[in-house]
């Protein structure tokens, strides 16, 4: 079982943006491996440090993990996927300030600065049904994104020697200071454009139509997103890391059935007769339709709870259940001989209402399908 991120990190569930940056680069600089060369287990923690950072300093996905835990991120292989240590510089080197040599992370960015560009990410919706959100799915998406031309190619950049960083020494009360910086022509790549194909564009790039297949798990919510490592825009410079796809997901509405969480809720009417002598119905659930015996004298406002006929547990095992509401359809105009029938009714004894302690008010009810 995975560790939790805040335990990782040392910090409680309130806490700040800056607290948790302040913790990250802590525990960063503690198991960073400038410091602890060799040491596998100090860059396995370094790795899941980054991780749980990754999550709790982006305010969205802090939420998703907040809510659904790491079943959040882990569907599929995107989402909270294991960092390697290129995306961690790549990503978090600013954190670090001029804790490893002026913003520097050792001879795992190019032992000068010089670091693999990632590409942008992509951002889609895919709108799934019912059906397919109590069932997971897989989908296939097109998508247009950027790539290296062929036969592009890249050379060291002459303004920073490939070290993707310029130095500046300026001279201070306190003496001689020398600080680096990103260079501005290769932008930390320490690459610049070396030979353009014609159909690319100004950084050696084209767009290209294709073609990515989601494996979508169930369960998933309304505007939850999960992530496809490496199919997002690649990035110009020679072992550059491609960006991922973000995949939000889009809740269809159902015809019949109403979402609550892991629960569904179904509105079955029927007529005054079947309510008093008992009928069979048949309705909808996700996984087709089941027929259910209703007993005589059913009340309208009855519910029936359908045990797993919801939606899986993202977070856990075991399916919601299927509310069923009883709705007895009451005739709006009435025959001569029907409203004969019915005013001899009135004064029936077995016609005067006459509620049990079993048949719970409307509020009562409602209380129970929350408790």
């Amino acid at each position: 079982m995975k560790k939790d991120f805040y335990e990782i990190l040392g910090v409680s569930k309130s806490a700040s943006p800056e607290e948790i940056k302040k913790a990250y680069r802590k525990k960063a600089i503690q198991y960073h491996p400038d410091k602890n060369p060799g040491d596998k287990e100090a860059e396995e923690n370094f790795k899941l440090c980054a991780e749980a950072y990754e999550v709790l300093s982006d305010a969205d996905k802090k939420a998703r993990y907040d809510q659904y835990g790491h079943q959040a991120f882990e569907n599929g292989g995107y989402g909270g996927h294991h960092m390697n240590m290129d995306d961690i510089f790549s990503q978090f080197g600013d954190i670090f300030g001029s804790a490893f040599g002026g913003g520097g992370f050792g001879g795992f960015n190019g032992g000068g600065g010089q670091r693999r560009m990632k590409g942008s990410n992509l951002r889609i919706k895919v709108k799934l049904t019912l059906e397919e959100v109590a069932n997971g799915v897989e989908k296939k998406v097109k998508v247009k994104r950027k790539v290296q031309a062929v036969g592009v190619t890249y050379k060291t950049c002459s303004t920073c020697n490939g070290s993707g960083q310029v130095m500046r020494v300026t001279n201070t009360i306190l003496g001689r200071m020398q600080t680096a910086s990103t260079c501005p022509t290769c932008h930390g790549s320490g690459q610049i454009l070396d030979h353009k194909p014609s159909n690319a564009d100004s950084q050696g790039m084209i767009t290209e139509d294709d073609t990515v297949s989601i494996k979508i798990p169930a369960g998933v919510v309304d505007g939850m997103q999960l992530k496809v490592q490496g199919k997002g825009n690649d990035a110009p410079g020679k072992n550059s890391i491609p960006g991922d796809l973000i995949v939000a997901i889009e809740e269809v509405e159902h015809e019949f059935l109403k979402r609550e969480g892991e629960n569904l809720h179904f509105d079955l009417y029927i007529s005054f007769p079947e309510a008093a002598l008992g009928v069979s119905k048949e309705i909808e659930t996700v996984n087709g339709k089941v027929r259910i015996k209703l007993e005589e004298g059913i009340q309208s406002g009855k519910i029936l709870r359908l045990k797993g006929k919801g939606i899986p547990s993202l977070n856990s095992y075991g399916n919601g259940d299927l509310l069923v509401h009883v709705n007895v359809w009451t005739p709006k105009t009435l025959n001569k001989e029907q409203k004969q029938f019915f005013e001899k009714m009135i004064g029936d004894e077995n016609f005067t209402p006459s509620p049990e302690k079993s048949d719970k008010s409307f509020f009562e009810k409602v209380k129970d399908m929350f408790s």
